[in-house]
């Protein structure tokens, strides 16, 4: 059936703004290049939209042309602000933003372990209120919030966790009952691999794993161009990955003995420490893994095509921990690939994204040993911040979708 001539005017319109936001300010006349639409249709649309506070005149196209035609059409950006949080066990950090996405204001806050639940919340809800005023936004429309643990799939709920500090299920109904704004809470891993699928080293995959290695580990499942939650919300919660090398194994309150006991920042630490690495200037923030793995990295002699590496290069402290390293991703990288057969594998977070390509080739050769499937590993390019960014994104496209909804009339 052919569609109402309202519900023709707003698919006319939510096609339109997709394109200003993907593309940038446009004439009229490249609205009805891209669209398809009539002139007539492209000038009711542009008068609707403007009409509504959406699109405003930015400028004009062509320094000799004058006239309606000319006119270069944006959304406009401070329509409404957005927030995005990344919260961690450690500290708090926020990025304020317009509706384009343009930064306006980002800042951060540790938080110690012995601060208590309502100290602690106090200073992350009074950081985002103090950003948002740098930002110069009288309110936020929508904030997103990336937390580690599980989040319910039928509440959007941060559920509770062993290990994780109460201050982090407090924090959401704090950012409620203080902000005027819709707050969407989501899994860190799951944001970052969203961060990464749009801008990041998985712009080419609908389908792949992020295996996500900070502080902690954990990993994002993206099957078909969808991000998968599972019954529970736990999907990706490899930690508690039941591997060999370890001295336990892990149970329901405790990853211990599990994929974190290898893969995490303590884990890899330790693992350095055993190779007689030690790690010197840790960034505020970053965990001890990264700065390990970047310093290593960068010990290693520049490969030469013409010559292979000499067996003194090759058998280095910061050679053989990184070989150990590969060793202990790759063997729970291989699980996932054995049942989900992404194709592509992530090394994302901070320590993913300080190994580079380095890391994620011996990762890569390793997997092609032991698994028949086919797997490319492919090392972030975002690292620990692909969480904000995810947020935002998220974020982002809430507030569109209702600042872009069709209102009645």
């Amino acid at each position: 059936m052919p569609a109402s001539p309202s519900t023709a005017r707003a698919i006319n319109d939510r096609l339109a703004l997709r394109l200003l936001q993907q593309e940038g300010a446009l004439t009229a006349g490249q609205l009805k290049q891209l669209t398809g639409l009539s002139r007539p249709t492209v000038a009711d649309l542009v008068e609707r939209l403007a009409a509504a506070g959406l699109i405003e005149v930015v400028g004009e196209s062509g320094e000799q042309r004058r006239g309606p035609n000319a006119r270069l059409y944006g959304i406009v950006a401070d329509r409404a602000h957005l927030a995005a949080l990344d919260v961690r066990t450690e500290g708090v950090s926020v990025v304020v933003s317009d509706l384009l996405g343009r930064e306006l204001a980002r800042a951060s806050v540790p938080i110690a372990d012995d601060t208590g639940t309502g100290p602690a919340v106090e200073q992350a809800v009074t950081l985002v209120e103090r950003a948002a005023k740098e930002a110069g936004a009288d309110r936020l429309h929508t904030v997103g919030v990336g937390a580690p643990g599980l989040i319910d799939p039928a509440t959007g709920e941060l559920r509770d966790s062993s290990g994780l500090p109460e201050w982090h299920r407090r924090l959401v109904a704090a950012l409620q009952e203080r902000l005027p704004a819709r707050v969407i809470v989501e899994n860190e891993t799951n944001l970052a691999a969203l961060a990464e699928q749009r801008d990041g080293v998985a712009r080419d995959r609908d389908t792949f794993v992020l295996l996500w290695l900070g502080h902690g580990t954990g990993a994002a499942v993206v099957l078909d161009g969808r991000l998968r939650r599972g019954a529970s919300g736990g999907t990706g919660e490899i930690g508690f990955l039941p591997v060999p090398g370890t001295t336990t194994l892990p149970s329901a309150t405790d990853c211990e003995g599990g994929f974190h006991s290898l893969a995490g920042s303590a884990a890899i630490a330790e693992l350095a420490a055993g190779h007689g690495l030690v790690a010197t200037a840790v960034s505020p923030g970053e965990p001890e893994a990264a700065t390990l793995v970047r310093q290593a990295v960068a010990t290693l002699p520049s490969p030469s095509p013409a010559s292979s590496p000499s067996p003194a290069s090759s058998s280095s402290g910061a050679d053989r921990f990184l070989s150990a390293l590969a060793d202990r991703l790759a063997i729970g990288a291989a699980s996932v690939v054995a049942v989900l057969d992404p194709g592509c594998v992530v090394l994302g977070g901070e320590v993913g994204q300080a190994g580079g390509e380095v890391l994620a080739t011996r990762v890569g050769e390793r997997l092609a040993r032991m698994s028949p499937l086919p797997v490319e590993v492919r090392a972030s390019t975002l690292g620990g911040g692909a969480v904000l960014r995810g947020a935002l994104l998220t974020s982002r496209e809430s507030a569109q979708d209702d600042l872009f909804a069709p209102r009645s009339r």
